[in-house]
């Protein structure tokens, strides 16, 4: 092992793969179910989003909690419990970590991201599978948002409470991950409001009368007022939770009447706050920013694990869709015609510095790849040997001389890498910061390609201007139809076509370098671009490696469609290109994980890692793509 550190960035985004595939395994089986799996933050049964069950199961939520706490201890007012408690107008202690022990205050928080944590909520899910009916529970959730909500949440303890005895570790962890949650919820003072308290309340003593485990001792003061006026309203349905758990449908009678009397309470305490009643129906910005406090996510959604308020959105964005306001001022365009003969001179001087720089050898990286991608080809046949096929033109000499024994032929093979490889990059006004040293990369990792006989194409995308441009208008003067769909005019550049040797694309890779290409990016539409591109080409196999930075960003579609418009279609395009088969997909995230588009991914950490490391890592992917 070397000394050298594994830079911060792919340390933890590597640390947190390795976690999700553990967890992923464990998932599958408790759960008896092979389908599952991870892509990012998200869980899949085969291509459909797992629904999201309980906010408790999702450690990465916590980080948002954490993001909301406090700094610093303050004096802190807390709200009237409820309208129906008797408590005190007002109760003010010094902090919420005052009222936890130090091991379960802010200070502890980033401990609750362990294993134990992700194993724990990979362990919750699990049950849900195994012991819940999913059509059941669908058939029988109440209309209201709330009530729905707490329906589901009380669905996830009854699986959670049906864990054999001989899996004690599996209730280990799940105690910890609802513990670790809460905690953060508190130290997060998202408890601060009458419904943040509710809500609070109902997950512990909900928990602890299904699985039989008690509330967090340090929980007990804050929760006492409010259990006290909750518990009378549905105590009987309470203590039936346990009783019924081993059969789904008469829990869920129980679990109904508890679910609507929280509903009820929660619209009371608006009320008596001073705001708005609205129809359920209406877009209800206040219950949405309190579902938001309860960090709940809008289970069986398309989008996956969404935030509530998110969900509901992508609902009126046409999930299931993908549309083009107008493709009018699209196009497709060598990189060198938009850059000055002279510039581009100026960039490739400029390139050929940071590559001299990298200190790499071009023929030594041509010979591994011709390693990692060559694949055996009959190219001829081997005369005079002793054993394999009859040469029939030997037979002559068998009768000639009885004795001979080099009258067969073997086929013989050489390394041939007939493989065609696209690089797709991402040029968005985010990736400028990465392209001197992205650049150099690229374009030693294309000159290696093609000394090892690799078709090679390096193609980018980005826009023709910012904001929508000419398309933005043209839908203003329609009278801004809803839903418009795709709101940009498309820019998809070749560097570098698969017909041209690298030395005659040498300029064209050199627009890397220019700047002011870099503006907004469609990336779903991008990727199919490049892949149809790649079909054409006649190798027996190929690739498609994308790099980038981010998720896909265009303002004028965001603003006219919803925010995961643009990522809904990118995770569609990538999907089906990953079932074909035809085309290896591969992406390299640069600073940022792109496991949540991306089946097979890699890192690169460009501000901490060597040219070689960097390039030794893509090589790593290639040779992924190789076996796969």
């Amino acid at each position: 092992m070397g000394s050298d550190p594994v830079p911060t960035v792919q340390a933890q985004v590597r640390r947190q793969q390795g976690l999700d595939a553990l967890c992923a395994a464990t998932l599958r089986a408790l759960s008896a179910r092979r389908e599952v799996h991870t892509r990012g933050p998200h869980w899949y049964a085969g291509d459909a989003a797992l629904p999201s069950f309980a906010p408790h199961l999702h450690p990465q939520a916590q980080h948002k909690l954490q993001a909301q706490e406090h700094a610093s201890a303050v004096q802190v007012t807390y709200p009237t419990p409820l309208a129906f408690t008797p408590a005190p107008q007002d109760q003010t202690v010094a902090s919420p970590q005052a009222a936890l022990p130090q091991s379960l205050g802010a200070a502890s928080l980033p401990d609750a991201a362990t294993m134990v944590s992700f194993r724990g909520a990979a362990d919750g899910i699990a049950l849900r599978l195994r012991f819940s009916d999913a059509l059941l529970h669908r058939q029988l959730r109440p209309e209201r948002p709330m009530a729905r909500r707490v329906f589901d949440v009380l669905e996830q303890y009854r699986a959670e409470s049906l864990v054999p005895a001989q899996w004690p570790g599996v209730r280990s962890n799940m105690s910890a991950r609802f513990s670790a949650w809460s905690h953060a919820f508190v130290s997060a003072r998202l408890h601060e409001s009458a419904q943040g308290l509710l809500l609070l309340t109902v997950a512990q003593i909900g928990r602890a009368r299904v699985t039989g485990e008690p509330v967090d001792g340090a929980l007990e003061d804050l929760l006492e007022a409010t259990r006290f006026g909750l518990v009378p309203l549905i105590g009987h349905a309470l203590a039936a939770l346990r009783r019924s758990r081993q059969a789904q449908a008469l829990y869920a009678q129980h679990a109904l009447a508890i679910a609507q009397v929280v509903a009820d309470l929660a619209d009371g305490a608006s009320r008596a706050a001073g705001k708005a009643d609205k129809a359920v129906a209406d877009d209800k910005e206040e219950e949405d920013a309190w579902l938001q406090i309860w960090v709940d996510f809008e289970a069986g959604e398309e989008s996956g694990f969404t935030s509530a308020l998110e969900a509901r959105h992508a609902q009126r964005g046409a999930v299931h869709s993908y549309r083009v306001f107008s493709t009018r001022y699209d196009r497709e365009v060598r990189a060198s015609d938009l850059v000055r003969q002279a510039q581009l001179q100026e960039l490739r001087s400029q390139l050929d510095l940071s590559v001299r720089a990298c200190g790499l050898s071009a023929p030594r990286l041509a010979r591994r790849l011709q390693t990692l991608l060559a694949l055996p080809q009959i190219d001829g046949w081997d005369s005079a040997q002793d054993s394999g096929y009859i040469d029939g033109r030997r037979l002559a000499q068998m009768v000639a001389k009885p004795d001979e024994q080099s009258v067969f032929r073997l086929p013989h093979s050489a390394p041939r890498a007939d493989v065609a490889l696209t690089l797709l990059l991402d040029c968005s006004g985010s990736m400028k910061q990465h392209m001197e040293k992205l650049a150099p990369l690229v374009d030693l990792l294309t000159r290696a390609l093609d000394m090892a006989g690799v078709a090679t194409e390096v193609l980018g995308y980005t826009t023709n201007t910012w904001n929508g441009g000419r398309v933005m208008r043209d839908w203003r003067r329609a009278g801004k139809p809803a839903q418009p769909g795709r709101l940009n005019e498309l820019c998809h550049m070749v560097f570098k076509d698969s017909g041209q040797p690298w030395r005659r694309s040498k300029l064209g890779l050199s627009a890397m370098l220019k700047a002011d290409l870099f503006r907004e990016c469609v990336d779903g539409e991008a990727l199919h671009w490049a892949a149809e591109r790649l079909r054409a080409q006649e190798s027996e196999r190929r690739i498609l490696v994308v790099f980038s930075d981010g998720s896909p960003m265009d303002g004028a579609t965001v603003l006219a469609n919803d925010t995961h418009y643009l990522d809904r279609d990118l995770q569609h395009v990538a999907r089906q290109l990953e079932r074909e088969a035809a085309i290896g997909l591969y992406a390299v995230g640069l600073g940022l994980d792109l496991s949540a588009y991306f089946a097979r991914s890699t890192v690169l950490d460009l501000q901490n890692q060597t040219a070689a490391q960097a390039l030794g890592d893509v090589l790593a992917l290639l040779a992924r793509a190789t076996r796969q």
